[in-house]
């Protein structure tokens, strides 16, 4: 099973959504064959929680603009992890300590990477 045609086109919005705030490290995978209640993962991070949160703001906006229907939001509080769940998308926002700590990569990297758009492929800036 691999990732609906819809998550990869919601992980390809969030992804440009992330850049445009100058998300670091903007990572997607398909989780499909591993879980069965999300179709892919998006991860990226940011050094403070202002930007954390812009990011999440942006996220939120062009998800809604895309049609997606937010499930469940948590951690926006603390503005340290903030998990946003679309359902087919689950999009993970850390503060660059928290990625560096829990380094999500590590879980999921035997999944498939979704391919991103090249807007949203920051090379210069890594987590």
């Amino acid at each position: 099973m691999t990732a609906t045609p819809r998550a990869v086109e919601l992980v390809e919005t969030a992804a440009l959504a992330a850049a445009d705030k100058l998300a670091d490290g903007i990572i997607a995978y398909d989780v499909s064959d591993q879980l069965v209640i999300t179709d892919a993962f998006l991860l990226c991070s940011a050094p403070n929680d202002r930007q954390v949160k812009a990011i999440v703001d942006e996220i939120e906006l062009r998800m809604r603009q895309a049609g997606a229907s937010l499930v469940r939001r948590e951690g926006e509080r603390e503005g340290r992890w903030v998990l946003l769940n679309y359902a087919a998308v689950v999009i993970h926002v850390q503060h660059s300590d928290k990625h560096t700590d829990y380094a999500l990569e590590r879980i999921w990297k035997d999944c498939p990477a979704i391919q991103l758009p090249e807007l949203s492929v920051n090379p210069g800036r890594t987590p």
